[in-house]
């Protein structure tokens, strides 16, 4: 069997991280994207962190997705390896958001002064039910992750990733740095399923992106689980990590005040030429450096789903207490930062402990480690 990969548990659970960063922003946000609290101006430069993050974190945590499935089925069968998918991403997407979603969906309608253009004697039970499709939030990820996760398993009896990895062994310097030139390829041609958005079910695909995003979890499956796609990286981080910066910084300064999310934004070359650079970088980053572990790595690399999955309840309903305040901006974010942190990580605790919470939540059937 081979070595854990402890750089791609680092970067999952890093990736993590700035995904509870992006969400306090995103909710302050003031550049028009879909969802949030509201802004505090109509230009604020803190904005530019969502639009630093968004084009390349969802694409990222795919491709390590589709590079930990490939490690998953190298000591499962297709059969535990479907079961265990079922519990992990389809029970906490469907029950679990059946019980947990109305407190998020609950907020998100609050926050959009929803509930006051709904009659006044609506059942409770109707409300909770509307609130729990409002409540969807970062749980898009673990069901366009199920679909995928069974996808994979008809995608791979037509090719075999033990022999795209011999093959690319074989490869030179310049056939690999061809293959990522491909990668890139593939990247701004998969980002032209973007569409134009004219109705809540266009908008939903724009969010999924699901031809989008199979593509970047095949290729996660197939090429960044290669510990020759690894040692090249490694070798040239720094290469890359310039690249990224430069680009980052030109699809910022170009994109400022714009909505981000939006399809001609992600179609456009800066934004794939930043996401593709800022991929390569980072797993050549975490593979060189950060291909270790330590107690603090090993505690989030085992609570970083639990802390993914219950981070934006906690997050909106600290943004939107902090907005009511008269407080200052920087202060508001600061606190809404440690709450978002400091708060998923106790309910994260907390939850873990109760046990049919922590199967329909989680997907966890054990008990939580002493």
């Amino acid at each position: 069997m081979k070595p854990r990969y402890y750089f791609i548990d680092n970067l999952r659970w890093v990736t993590v991280a700035l995904v509870l960063i992006y969400h306090v922003f995103y909710n302050f946000n003031a550049q028009g994207v879909f969802g949030g609290i509201g802004g505090f101006r109509e230009h604020q430069w803190q904005d530019v962190i969502c639009t630093a993050l968004y084009p390349w974190f969802m694409t990222l945590m795919f491709i390590l997705a589709g590079a930990s499935s490939r490690y998953a089925l190298q000591h499962r069968t297709v059969k535990e390896f479907r079961r265990e998918r079922t519990r992990k991403l389809l029970v906490p997407s469907t029950l679990g958001l059946l019980l947990f979603g109305g407190v998020l969906g609950w907020l998100n309608i609050t926050a959009g002064g929803g509930w006051e253009h709904m009659p006044a004697e609506m059942p409770f039970v109707v409300k909770y039910l509307i609130a729990v499709v409002s409540g969807t939030g970062p749980l898009w990820f673990i069901q366009d992750l199920y679909v995928f996760s069974l996808l994979l398993l008809v995608v791979r009896k037509v090719l075999d990733a033990d022999k795209v990895e011999a093959w690319l062994g074989r490869l030179s310097v310049k056939g690999i740095s061809f293959v990522l030139l491909g990668f890139f390829l593939l990247l701004g041609l998969l980002a032209q399923t973007q569409i134009d958005e004219v109705g809540t079910f266009d908008g939903l695909l724009n969010l999924y992106r699901p031809i989008y995003y199979f593509g970047v979890f095949l290729v996660g499956y197939y090429i960044f689980s290669s510990e020759r796609i690894h040692d090249y990286l490694a070798a040239r981080y720094l290469t890359f990590g310039i690249l990224a910066v430069i680009w980052s910084v030109y699809f910022c300064v170009c994109n400022y005040g714009a909505d981000y999310t939006s399809p001609a934004v992600l179609q456009s070359f800066s934004c794939n030429m930043y996401c593709w650079s800022m991929v390569l970088a980072l797993f050549g980053l975490f593979k060189h450096r950060y291909d270790c572990t330590t107690p603090f790595s090993q505690y989030m690399t085992r609570s970083s789903y639990g802390l993914y999955i219950v981070h934006m309840t906690v997050c909106t309903a600290s943004c939107l207490w902090l907005k009511s305040t008269a407080l200052p901006v920087w202060l508001i974010y600061t606190l809404a930062l440690i709450a978002t942190f400091a708060g998923s990580v106790v309910l994260w605790e907390v939850l873990r402990r109760i046990p049919f919470v922590r199967w329909c939540l989680f997907g966890v059937k054990r008990p939580p480690q002493s």
